[in-house]
């Protein structure tokens, strides 16, 4: 059963919905598991320090526990996150048909687990952004901690979802690089993208990906992919019209006469792409859109634990 179809369709609808229910199904399943040293703690509250102003104090919380606790707003943030997720043509493939009555594709994927990013950060009162970009950068939210910030990003999300944009091409390097310049504070950076773009524009990826680097702010990608169809080629031997969806270039071809040569390439591509990115001390996850959001709930805590920002 695919994870997608753990979940109604109702859900699709309601982004906030379904992040707190994959982020609590998460936490649970932490809780049920061997995975020892790591912990979830949302922190709304810190200690209060002698001296300070007592204006901030939560005497709800002290009523409650005998502590002086303060409540933290958003100036005093842990952490500042951007979420950037490339919402080219090639994103909205494959057109997956669930029985949830989910349409999964590597955008909705993507969309889905910066929701769930989202909400995980705004229950810890860090701050977070959202950045969409295709040809050009089409949103780009400075990073806050409000639950009205969060509705703001997950309506653009919403925006997004209900469209599928035909023959829109990638500019990745134009688009990181101004989201590099437009971040002002040291920040982690968490990029969903299928890494496609034009063959020319490769090391200006990977310049782009840099310039985050060189400003100071830690980097996460999460190589959106479809493992089945885009690395295995898994696709029956008869023929089929393969259709560039940022080009609307066609092809007609027998799968089995092109499946060596095509998997050759793009794992060599993708090699390429851990090794640039290990380079760089980017963190790299290849995250196939069929095996949920467990791993890169995971990867992002893990993360978080060992930066200082």
């Amino acid at each position: 059963m695919s994870f997608f179809d753990q979940f109604p369709v109702q859900a699709y609808n309601h982004l906030d919905l379904l992040a707190n229910q994959v982020v609590e199904g998460f936490i649970i399943g932490l809780h049920k598991s061997p995975f020892h040293g790591f912990s979830v703690e949302f922190a709304e509250h810190r200690l209060y320090n002698p001296g300070e102003s007592t204006k901030d104090i939560d005497w709800k919380v002290y009523a409650r526990t005998d502590k002086l606790f303060s409540k933290k707003f958003e100036e005093e943030t842990n952490l500042r996150c951007q979420l950037v997720i490339d919402a080219s043509s090639s994103m909205f493939f494959p057109d997956i048909k669930l029985k949830s009555g989910f349409t999964l594709n590597k955008f909705v994927f993507s969309a889905l687990g910066a929701a769930c990013l989202m909400n995980v950060l705004r229950r810890q009162r860090d701050a977070f952004g959202l950045s969409v970009f295709d040809e050009g950068l089409r949103i780009h939210t400075h990073a806050k901690s409000s639950t009205g910030h969060y509705q703001l990003l997950l309506s653009h999300l919403d925006g997004l979802l209900n469209s599928q944009p035909l023959d829109i091409k990638t500019d990745a390097a134009a688009a990181l690089h101004q989201i590099a310049e437009q971040i002002h504070k040291r920040s982690l950076v968490i990029l969903f993208s299928d890494m496609f773009d034009r063959s020319e524009q490769a090391e200006a990826i990977f310049d782009a990906l840099q310039h985050l680097k060189y400003n100071k702010h830690e980097v996460i990608l999460f190589h959106t992919l479809d493992h089945q169809l885009e690395l295995d080629f898994d696709f029956a031997n008869k023929p089929y019209e393969f259709i560039d969806m940022e080009t609307g270039d066609r092809v007609k071809v027998q799968a089995q006469q092109i499946r060596e040569l095509y998997t050759r390439r793009v794992r060599e591509r993708h090699q390429e792409i851990r090794t640039r990115c290990l380079q760089y001390r980017i963190d790299y996850h290849e995250a196939d859109i069929n095996a949920g959001y467990d791993y890169i709930l995971q990867s992002f805590f893990v993360k978080r634990r060992k930066m200082n920002i």
